[in-house]
């Protein structure tokens, strides 16, 4: 059975809170003024305030190593390989045997060139002993001045022949001399390319090669893009050096560890390379450890290294950081915040990396506000809130891998 008392009481209650809405509305528009809305905050940004300095220019390149003299192990003489005395691979001294060439053929000619000196002197002795009875026969009319002429013509003739065999002794004693091939400098032996029994040509087959590892050479290319850059900066004062064969090097292998000594740069080429279009230097690294058992030295000819280059000084220089530099279609620009505090897009020219910052070479001023943290949130023209750029915070973020020095497009 349906109750009529509490239906009635629930429509009640429905019509009193309708009415209740009714009268909430009607005086929200009556009084004229919409329901207040809060402005939203200017988008904070990190900045930081640009200003000068003079820093230490040091561009870095690619460079291989090179050994300081790679000597080459040729015969004098041709003949056949009788002994190798050496250990590939291994360490040599100079004056160490390397190589016996048979030397039974050369010695008889030694010996026979020794015997046609003794012969070669027995008839100079014989000539001028003749000569020596002819003269006062002469003076007594006994002989004829052709008697004497022809004792001073063969002792001049013995002679010649004493000098011509003497200087074949020489050579054979040079020939015979040369079938012990010996080191003429310290350093590193390689590969032996013959080996015994093998008949091999004077003066023309390789045997084998000594590299002086101490000091060391790193040969550098540098693009004419560079050095033409480089000398207007020179010109313009931008940045100083000293003199050419002052600058210094220092090498990072590839794995990132550094050369604990510097180099000198000692040899710069006279002319580009026009397959590359860069220029050849040369820098010289000490390597005492050279001397020492393989696998116990720093480095090795064939080593690819960077180098980068110290002595030079740039004054007036502006650096913000690498990750305050953005790129667009156009190239490189910044978010500059000017007096208003509103947010501008400002096209820079950044030239290197420096660690972990650009150097800009144009499109900022000493003064300038740029901003480091927070462009997701602005546009250009947007009022912002520009604290100082937090540089504690930022330095407990793991540090990326410094790159090379390089040039933006």
């Amino acid at each position: 059975m349906i109750n009529h008392n509490t239906s009635l009481a629930r429509l009640t209650v429905q019509i009193g809170m309708t009415i209740a809405g009714l009268c909430v509305v009607l005086l929200v528009g009556c009084s004229g003024k919409p329901p207040p809305h809060a402005a939203p905050p200017a988008p904070q940004v990190e900045v930081i305030t640009v200003a000068t300095q003079t820093i230490q220019d040091e561009p870095e390149f690619i460079g291989q190593t090179e050994a300081f003299r790679p000597v080459e192990i040729r015969a004098q003489v041709s003949g056949i390989i009788k002994k190798v005395f050496f250990t590939e691979g291994r360490n040599v001294k100079k004056g160490d045997q390397l190589y016996l060439i048979d030397p039974v053929p050369f010695k008889a000619i030694y010996l026979s060139s020794k015997a046609k000196v003794a012969q070669a002197q027995a008839r100079l002795g014989l000539a001028k002993q003749d000569l020596a009875r002819v003269k006062p026969l002469l003076e007594q009319q006994a002989v004829s001045k052709k008697n004497v002429d022809d004792a001073q013509a063969e002792v001049l003739g013995a002679q010649a022949a004493l000098e011509s065999a003497q200087n074949d002794l020489i050579k054979a004693k040079f020939d015979l001399d040369n079938t012990l091939i010996t080191a003429p400098v310290n350093g590193r032996i390689g590969r032996s390319h013959f080996y015994e029994g093998r008949l091999i040509s004077a003066q023309t087959t390789l045997l084998a090669t000594i590299d002086q590892l101490d000091p060391m050479y790193v040969n550098v290319s540098v693009p004419e893009s560079y050095l033409l850059r480089r000398r207007r900066e020179l010109a313009e004062h931008k940045v100083q050096r000293p003199d050419i064969f002052q600058l210094r090097g220092v090498m990072t292998f590839s794995d990132g560890s550094v050369y604990p000594q510097e180099g000198v740069l000692d040899f710069a080429d006279v002319a580009l390379r026009p397959e590359t279009g860069t220029l050849q230097g040369r820098f010289v690294f000490p390597n005492p450890e050279g001397g020492f058992s393989p696998g116990q030295s720093y480095f090795y000819p064939g080593q690819f290294v960077k180098i980068r280059i110290k002595g030079y000084t740039r004054a007036g220089a502006i650096l913000i950081p690498q990750r305050a530099v953005q790129q667009g279609p156009s190239g490189s620009f910044v978010y500059v915040i000017d007096k208003q505090e509103k947010a501008e897009l400002r096209a820079i020219r950044a030239s290197m990396w420096r660690g972990k910052e650009w150097l800009i070479e144009d499109g900022l001023h000493p003064g300038e506000r740029v901003v480091v943290e927070g462009f997701y949130r602005i546009l250009p023209g947007v009022q912002v809130n520009a604290i100082p750029y937090q540089k504690e915070k930022n330095s407990l973020m793991p540090p990326a891998e410094e790159p090379i020095v390089q040039n933006t497009p």
